[in-house]
């Protein structure tokens, strides 16, 4: 009765689809504040547990791999238990792994919070979901929804990663998870009150049409919904080529900047708050950048996109650790590189929709989201191996930049020849 009740108060007011993204909005933020979590906590968890940078990182490679791999199951629980109770079940992931990680004092419990219960509930969310909204709730402005909706992410550095450095620096290591997990659970309640389904189930079209179409019954299991996705992507050059370039994306975003940017400040003398603030600067930049992308991604050719996102990218990348790290220098990369975080997603997922068939996407958005993260992974724990081998940051953000411009040449060729017939269901 609760989204039924709130649509009807809605009924000439505002299509109940832009509430739908609000909240979505709110739940990714907040959950993207647990994921960033750990990096305002690497150099407080040396401090106080002797633990070096790449084993922490080993753990945060762990939760960015298992965010990836789960995407495509919980994209099949969508279609089986449905959206909101596969977003409670994530949230109450989040909530035990966040809570629980308050209280580690051994390597393998920072494995098994931030590592596991914190990476499967990470894997509801993000790219695969923010699909679904758009491609149910959406005939119009499916690329600007998905757009917000990522953007998201990085807006959640933006709310959480300044307030969590302070916490850490005021009261210690512990605060930080303990904030991020009430927080979520206090979101627990607002999706299960304003969360429908579908438009059909509160009687309604979707934006841009007046026809209600009501959800397919659910059929199958979320684990062959899943192994069948990525059976049909394997057999397609489409595929291959939008899972590297986006696992290139991982590898340069979450796994490098948004895990170690903070203590490769921190070696040039910049505090951790500073270091956070600037990836908050970053995140109300991405905010701008990646709503405008899917602005554009509605109007102007994918793949071009994605060509110019990652080239610049890595000219950024590969720039920066060759300045000297000062107010202007920051200023410029955090700009620049804010604008670009994960602009990438929505031609990414346009063009997954114009290669699968929107019925499909979320499943095949989910594999290709699992690339990024296992780019990702590979880039958290590489980076934090390179510092601790080398002492230097500086191979982990070259290889970084080397490989975005790698990718702007690969998406070029992703969908260039004719669509096949299952695609343009």
């Amino acid at each position: 009765m609760g989204p039924t009740l709130f649509a009807r108060l809605a009924a000439g007011r505002i299509h109940y689809a832009w509430i739908v993204v609000a909240v979505m909005f709110v739940v990714i933020l907040a959950s993207v504040g647990v994921r960033a979590t750990p990096g305002v906590l690497i150099v407080p968890l040396q401090q106080a547990f002797g633990w070096n940078a790449a084993v922490i990182s080993g753990a945060v490679s762990v939760n960015i791999l298992l965010f990836g791999l789960v995407g495509p199951f919980a994209a099949g629980m969508i279609q089986t238990i449905g959206l909101r109770r596969t977003i409670l079940l994530s949230m109450t992931l989040l909530v035990l792994g966040a809570g629980l990680s308050s209280l580690v004092t051994q390597i393998w419990q920072l494995y098994l919070t931030w590592g596991v219960l914190v990476g499967l509930g990470s894997g509801a969310g993000m790219v695969g979901l923010a699909t679904a909204i758009a491609n149910r709730w959406f005939v119009k402005h499916r690329g600007l929804v998905v757009g917000l909706l990522t953007a998201s992410n990085a807006s959640g550095q933006l709310v959480f990663l300044p307030l969590l450095a302070n916490l850490v620096v005021g009261h210690g290591w512990t605060a930080a998870p303990i904030v991020v997990s009430l927080t979520i659970l206090a979101l627990m309640p607002v999706v299960m009150l304003l969360l429908p389904e579908s438009p059909a189930h509160i009687g309604l079209g979707a934006l841009g049409t007046t026809e209600v179409t009501p959800l397919a019954p659910p059929a199958g299991n979320p684990f062959m919904i899943a192994i069948n996705g990525l059976v049909r992507g394997a057999k397609s050059v489409d595929f291959w080529l939008l899972f590297t370039s986006f696992a290139i994306c991982g590898l340069s975003t979450n796994g490098l900047v948004g895990t170690h940017l903070i203590p490769f400040c921190v070696d040039h003398g910049i505090s951790e708050v500073h270091a956070a603030s600037l990836l908050a600067a970053m995140g109300i930049f991405d905010l701008i950048g990646t709503t405008l992308s899917g602005y554009l991604t509605d109007r102007f050719n994918s793949r071009i996109l994605l060509f110019w996102y990652y080239g610049l990218r890595g000219l950024s990348l590969a720039i920066l650790p060759f300045t000297d790290f000062d107010v202007v220098a920051l200023a410029i990369f955090s700009v620049f590189y804010g604008l670009d975080w994960v602009a990438t997603v929505p031609p990414t997922v346009t063009l997954t929709n114009e290669v699968f068939g929107k019925k499909d996407a979320p499943v095949m958005v989910s594999w290709i989201v699992a690339g990024h993260q296992i780019g990702g992974a590979l880039a958290a724990f590489g980076a934090g191996e390179a510092r601790y081998l080398s002492g230097s940051y500086v191979p982990a953000f070259l290889a970084s930049g080397i490989a975005c411009l790698l990718a702007s040449l690969l998406v070029l060729r992703i969908a260039r020849r004719p669509r096949s017939l299952a695609a343009a269901v």
